[in-house]
């Protein structure tokens, strides 16, 4: 599996609070940052007004790329 390397600036208390939550849970911020990151996609692909926005923009996407001739 590859990764790709993001910042994330939080707010001190936020931050504090994600390091104790961590610790209590036995793993390192990250992994808790991955686990609430997974959650939040499959709660959002789990939701069917999310996967109709999804896919009127993948369209509208797909309209502005023909007119720009970059895709037929």
């Amino acid at each position: 599996m590859s990764y790709e390397v993001s910042t994330l600036r939080l707010p001190e208390s936020m931050a504090k609070q994600l390091r104790s939550i961590a610790q209590a849970d036995g793993v390192d911020v990250p992994e808790v940052l991955r686990q609430g990151i997974e959650n939040h996609i499959t709660a959002r692909l789990s939701e069917p007004m999310f996967k109709e926005r999804l896919k009127k923009r993948t369209e509208e996407g797909r309209e502005v790329l023909k007119h720009l001739g970059i895709e037929d």
